[in-house]
């Protein structure tokens, strides 16, 4: 008798321990969860603020864009104004500093505003697919107007006849699967506008 007496209290024990356990475990998930549900929500409030920024940005430079284009095509003086040039300027990754070729291939550009005075410059800046969408299209911006000071600070073009955009990882030139398709989407695409002589 005492020996099944022993038993159960041995048996009631492991009972008791066993739901002690399971108690703290219940605890320690219940603890992990509320943690993880809550930075899922910190995230899920980050990435919607980063969609309405991308979404603002984008507004912002299609309606620059627009204007352009208007005041190219409506603007008093402008009628006879069409594409005399056209030309692309590339990046290295992740950078808005001019390349030694960047430069060569502006020297042209910068020779043709000077002799077409009354020429104008639409400066579209372009990225790859690296990085948010916020980020390209800043990245882009910041492409289009290291082109814009350049032709500023090298060749005295009037900042007034320069317009910058940036499209940014929005309309690339190559597919992902095609070779070098992300050096070709880093980029700034040049439009000069002139009057015919």
């Amino acid at each position: 008798m005492l020996k099944i007496l022993t038993v159960l209290m041995a048996v009631a024990l492991l009972l008791i321990s066993g739901c002690a356990s399971k108690g703290y475990v219940d605890q320690k998930m219940a603890e992990a969860k509320a943690v993880n549900d809550a930075q899922i929500s910190e995230l899920k409030a980050q990435a919607a603020l980063n969609s309405d920024d991308v979404k603002k940005l984008q507004t912002l430079a299609n309606d620059l864009s627009e204007k352009t284009d208007l005041a190219l095509n409506q603007s008093k003086g402008f009628e006879n104004y069409q594409v005399i040039w056209e030309g692309v300027v590339n990046y290295d990754f992740d950078s808005a500093d001019l390349t030694d070729l960047a430069k060569d291939n502006l020297e042209g550009l910068g020779m043709k505003m000077t002799d077409y005075a009354r020429s104008l410059l639409e400066i579209v800046g372009h990225s790859d697919q690296s990085g948010s969408a916020k980020y390209n299209l800043e990245l882009g911006e910041k492409r289009s107007a290291a082109v814009k000071k350049y032709l500023f600070d090298q060749y005295g073009i009037a900042l007034y006849r320069m317009f910058t955009a940036s499209h940014g990882e929005t309309k690339p030139v190559a597919l992902p699967d095609e070779k070098d398709a992300f050096s070709k989407n880093r980029r700034v695409v040049l439009t000069l506008w002139g009057e015919l002589k």
